[in-house]
């Protein structure tokens, strides 16, 4: 039986024929570049749509109640706040970010992760996410070339890098961004890019239930929620993108990386056993590494039997 491995990348396209001529240096410079404005703006993403969200079910509840009176004096933003509104600020002192501040990663190196005016501390998240955003860039045209396909690839790897990042500060995984991958994911192997459009459905529908029966199985023998409903959704987007066969390698390594990291950071005390791991972030990990290296776990399989 063959090894299911992800398609290779078709360079026989328009769209590559008209960058194939431009020399590998300049297409990377630019992949780097269009990366790292990416990164800044997913960002953006991820301190700003938990906020919208909250506003919207705040905004929901305040409905359905009746409740009179403003319903967002309290969180110090401005009342028409989204992803374009208003300017990036500190959100320590509010200080409106010059040009010359919202470079990414430099301007956190040159202003040594502070902001220039109250001089707080800058997470150092933000660069962190650019940087991300840059190398999946970088990773995606060396995979895939200058094709459409490198830029899907890309797109779902900024989708889950924002993911990952809310997931980890909020234990979050929201619809907003899981549903649109899902699609995404549909829409892009209509002509097959990744995975053939039946191997999509069937990865949709078996990566939300494999771990919806964890969910349920794990509630019924401990009589607690083993992790969130987020999960579902991620790992069915993700099979929407790469297919059924791709499964198995994203949740053996995301089960594994998430074993570690929580044995390691109870070891030295920064969580304790109990507390919850968000699961989305190694799930993300393990589906950016089989989109790059194809299922070379399946090899290995194949090679012990």
């Amino acid at each position: 039986m063959p090894v299911p491995l992800i398609s290779a990348p078709d360079t026989a396209t328009p769209f590559a024929a008209a960058l194939g001529g431009l020399p590998f240096g300049v297409l990377m410079s630019f992949a780097i570049a269009f990366g790292l404005v990416i990164g800044s703006f997913l960002n953006v993403v991820v301190h700003r749509l938990p906020i919208m969200l909250e506003r919207a079910w705040r905004a929901d509840v305040a409905e359905a109640t009746g409740t009179p009176g403003p319903l967002f004096e309290d969180d110090g933003l401005p009342a028409r706040y989204n992803l374009w509104l208003p300017r990036s600020a500190c959100p320590h002192c509010g200080h409106v970010l010059r040009a010359w501040e919202n470079i990414p990663v430099i301007s956190w190196l040159a202003l040594r992760g502070r902001c220039s005016h109250c001089h707080a501390g800058v997470s150092v998240r933000y660069p962190l996410i650019e940087l991300a955003s840059a190398a999946c860039a970088a990773g995606a045209l060396l995979a895939f070339g200058p094709t459409g396909k490198a830029l899907a690839a890309f797109m779902l790897c900024a989708g889950l890098i924002a993911a990952s990042a809310i997931d980890l500060e909020h234990q979050m995984l929201y619809d907003e961004i899981t549903q649109p991958l899902l699609w995404a994911g549909l829409l892009v192997n209509f002509t097959g890019t990744f995975a053939g459009l039946r191997e999509a459905v069937i990865g949709a529908v078996a990566g939300y239930l494999a771990l919806w029966c964890v969910y349920w199985l794990f509630k019924l023998l401990r009589g607690v929620e083993g992790m969130g409903h987020g999960d579902f959704k991620l790992l069915a987007a993700l099979g929407a993108w790469l297919g059924w066969s791709a499964l198995p390698q994203i949740v053996v390594i995301a089960a594994v990386a998430g074993a570690l990291v929580g044995i390691a950071a109870t070891l030295i005390g920064r969580m304790r056993f109990e507390e919850p791991l968000p699961f989305g972030p190694y799930l993300a990990a393990g589906a950016i590494i089989t989109l790059f290296v194809g299922t070379p776990l399946y090899g290995v399989f194949a090679w012990g039997t």
